[in-house]
């Protein structure tokens, strides 16, 4: 049967991937795989506007977006939604009604993987990147109390500022009751790979594990081969724990309720995300 409904994650490089998998998967949970194809597109930055420009007469309805291309993402399209506007990226292009359409799931990757709402929880989110920018914007719209640490303080203040949240410094962070954790660095991602960490990965982070008891909740969305130390250490005290296969997941799940129009199979789209890596 010809493929007529295509989709596709773009990024440099794009290889490692577990989109392809778990959005195939859920396809064929669904029973649309004989219609449906996702791929993975490497694409260098100076090539992504006429990649993307070229992809809906190839049958394309839409795309996943990952680094380096969020912010081009953005750029390029003709309707932006609003979180995807106040983050200042897209992980999403949907191409419909001849406009190209682009939104920002990343938000969803962390409230919808939260075992409650965030309303009124104090949040503390460590980093100052692209994905610390999503995970800001979608805590503060959700209501949470949530302030900002970054190992270069002025970032951490800058985008505080743009947010109009709070940041503070290793000596604040340590000390803070913080009800939610969300660890956006790449601390840990080595030791998740299932090589050997040149340093203690939790010295890195301005935090006291021993704090991190029940009633906690731990982010981290690093993700691989092995647990992150932050993830195992949060676990090992009793706190709930996210770890970034989940958040993948919840970000995935409106992508592709976005562009079927069916209702993602959440289950289906966890374990073969779990067994790709």
């Amino acid at each position: 049967m010809r493929l007529m409904h295509r989709l596709a994650v773009l990024g440099h490089p794009v290889s490692h991937s577990r989109s392809p998998a778990m959005h195939n998967a859920a396809l064929a949970e669904l029973g649309m795989d004989g219609e449906w194809r996702y791929e993975a597109i490497d694409v260098a930055p100076e090539d992504f506007d006429e990649l993307v420009s070229s992809l809906p007469g190839q049958g394309f309805v839409g795309t996943s977006v990952t680094v380096p291309h969020k912010l081009a993402a953005l750029a390029i399209a003709d309707v932006r939604s609003p979180a995807a506007e106040a983050i200042g990226a897209a992980n999403t292009l949907h191409f419909r009604e001849g406009r190209i359409e682009c939104h920002n799931t990343d938000p969803n990757g962390v409230l919808d993987a939260l075992p409650r709402p965030p309303r009124g929880m104090r949040a503390l989110v460590m980093g100052a990147g692209g994905s610390a920018r999503a995970a800001v914007w979608g805590l503060r719209e959700a209501g949470a109390r949530v302030a900002i640490w970054n190992r270069t303080e002025a970032k951490a203040r800058a985008l505080a500022e743009e947010f109009g949240v709070e940041s503070v410094d290793g000596e604040r962070a340590r000390a803070g009751a913080w009800d939610l954790l969300v660890n956006t660095t790449t601390v840990g991602m080595r030791a998740a790979g299932g090589a050997p960490e040149e340093e203690d990965p939790l010295d890195a982070l301005p935090l006291d594990v021993g704090a991190l008891g029940p009633g906690r909740i731990v982010v981290d969305l690093v993700y691989g081969k092995r647990e992150t130390p932050l993830a195992a250490a949060a676990r090992a005290a009793g706190a709930s724990v996210i770890d970034g296969l989940e958040v993948l997941v919840r970000q995935g799940v409106p992508q592709f309720e976005l562009w079927t129009g069916r209702r993602a199979p959440v289950e289906r789209m966890r374990a073969a995300a779990l067994a790709a890596g």
